[in-house]
């Protein structure tokens, strides 16, 4: 990840946690935490402060999605498609339960079908 990439991250993950923060001040008839702050004015912020959370949280809203739309170009893939370099990945990768059945050696004693096995009798 560049150092572009980081100073993003590190905006969305703040502009986040504000913007978390100030939805949950905000005072929509005395049912949220915003009281909490206010004491008997009703507003944390003042007599104005309605008008200041609210811009100040779509301000941060706008933030949130142009910090993510710019992290997702930042990090986007140099492959183009994803599920296609996925499947290729996976043809090159072999694995033991992927592998194809290989016969035993002629010295290598096979069960037969015509024999009983043990506990059946």
């Amino acid at each position: 990840m560049s150092v572009l990439g980081i100073v993003l991250l590190v905006l969305f993950v703040v502009v986040s946690l504000l913007l978390v923060f100030m939805v949950i001040i905000q005072d929509s008839d005395s049912d949220s935490l915003g009281g909490i702050f206010a004491g008997g004015s009703g507003s944390a912020f003042g007599s104005r402060s309605s008008n200041v959370v609210v811009r100040f949280t779509y301000l941060l809203g706008a933030l949130f999605f142009v910090t993510s739309f710019a992290l997702a170009i930042v990090n986007k893939s140099s492959t183009g498609n994803v599920e296609a370099a996925a499947k290729k990945k996976s043809a090159e990768a072999s694995e033991w339960w992927n592998a194809p059945a290989q016969a035993p050696a002629s010295g290598e004693l096979q069960p037969s079908a015509e024999q009983p096995s043990p506990a059946s009798k």
